[in-house]
């Protein structure tokens, strides 16, 4: 069943210890995010407040002792939703304390075909994003604890294939 996407907004202030997120897409299509896509593209600078209310949330979290990190898995040729989201989104939110990996699938099998994208909290709070084909969120689905170690699973099958996105962005990123 889908919930509310306020409710997920929650999750982020009343989580204890980690949060963890995997992407799978290669676009995004956030229409809040279009001009500032559009800006990147034609190589503007990267507004002050740029993601502010999201690294604010990050480092409130990372300040009080708690992990945020994710997964993205990706191929290249990135496309250009991908070099705006980790050329300015990620670089960004690392002031805040989030951590980012790559698993970067161009030249082996991707060990996580058909998981979806999700965030897990605490490892017993799994909620998977829901996109269509274009990349519209269309929610996030609250599973129930019990599915909680399958999302374990993926997050660490995730993270033991991925490198840090600093080391992963010095040789094939921007």
């Amino acid at each position: 069943m889908i919930s509310s996407s306020s409710n997920l907004a929650e999750r982020f202030k009343t989580f204890h210890r980690e949060a963890f997120r995997l992407e799978i897409l290669d676009e995004y299509n956030v229409p809040s995010s279009a001009d500032n896509l559009r800006a990147f593209l034609a190589g503007e600078p990267q507004p002050e407040d740029y993601n502010a209310g999201w690294v604010e949330t990050v480092r409130a979290a990372t300040h009080a002792g708690k992990r945020m990190h994710r997964v993205h898995i990706v191929s290249r040729p990135l496309t250009d939703y991908l070099r705006y989201e980790l050329g300015w989104g990620y670089v960004k939110n690392m002031t805040g304390g989030e951590e980012f990996f790559i698993l970067d699938v161009t030249e082996r099998p991707n060990p996580l075909a058909g998981v979806p994208d999700f965030w897990l909290f605490d490892e017993v709070s799994p909620v998977v994003m829901n996109y269509d084909d274009a990349g519209v969120f269309l929610g996030p689905d609250f599973l129930e604890a019990g599915r909680a170690a399958e999302f374990v699973r993926y997050r660490d099958t995730a993270l033991a294939h991925a490198e840090p996105f600093t080391e992963w962005w010095a040789k094939y990123g921007g």
